[in-house]
């Protein structure tokens, strides 16, 4: 086993899996990788094109023109696009609406994995989304499942939304996330589901400092082993 493993986390949306990751990397000296920022960032540029979301090939088309790159700026990751920090655009109500189409077509997913497979290469990386261990890094020495309730999931949505100075009703966003469920669940390409080997952790009662420390525990085993 490799000194630096490569920790695949994973889970529906809002699970807390970002901050999770972002957490555990930083207690490991690991690279965190945002896989969800950068599907988020080519969602902003389909939109900011005028591109019709449901134009596959066009959507495809020019997510391969766009560069997409993940810089630490003072400890904190930040994602640009196009050379444009984009950090604090990239979690709107407008993006959550759409990227699931986005995200779902073959081709955009093709392009993004590639580079996340390039950042992970050398070990020493944790990164989230809903495909990192099935397809991504099937391989990963650690593959964790994060899953929560729909009520609790919602819960956080609604604080995060509200850090941005953005309100929105809690009911609405229940049905946004069911609706995020659903089609991630169901997509064709690399439908949303836990690898056969993960580790699944309920995280509706723990913290976010709990849920760190366990998945820590857990990497530490996989290191030692």
């Amino acid at each position: 086993m490799p000194e630096k493993i490569r920790i695949a986390i994973d889970g529906p949306a809002a699970s807390g899996k970002s901050t999770t990751a972002r957490l555990l990397a930083k207690k490991l000296g690991y690279l965190y990788i945002d896989t969800g920022a950068m599907y988020r960032a080519a969602t902003l540029s389909v939109l900011r094109a005028g591109i019709d979301i449901h134009d596959e090939q066009a959507v495809v088309e020019h997510v391969k023109k766009i560069k997409i790159s993940l810089k630490i700026i003072d400890g904190v990751q930040r994602t640009f696009l196009n050379g444009e920090n984009v950090s604090g655009l990239i979690r709107t109500p407008e993006i959550n609406q759409v990227i699931s189409v986005i995200s779902s077509y073959p081709g955009v997913r093709q392009v993004l994995i590639e580079q996340q497979r390039q950042l992970a290469r050398e070990g020493g990386v944790v990164m989230d989304g809903r495909d990192i261990g099935t397809v991504v890094l099937p391989d990963a020495e650690l593959k964790v499942f994060l899953v929560a309730s729909l009520e609790e999931r919602a819960r956080r949505r609604q604080l995060d939304l509200e850090r941005q100075g953005i309100q929105m009703d809690l009911e609405e966003i229940k049905k946004e996330i069911a609706r995020r469920d659903e089609l991630d669940s169901s997509r064709s390409a690399a439908p949303l589901k836990k690898a056969a080997d993960a580790r699944q952790l309920d995280t509706t009662h723990l913290t976010i400092k709990q849920q760190v420390e366990i998945i820590y525990q857990w990497a530490l085993e996989k290191i030692k082993s």
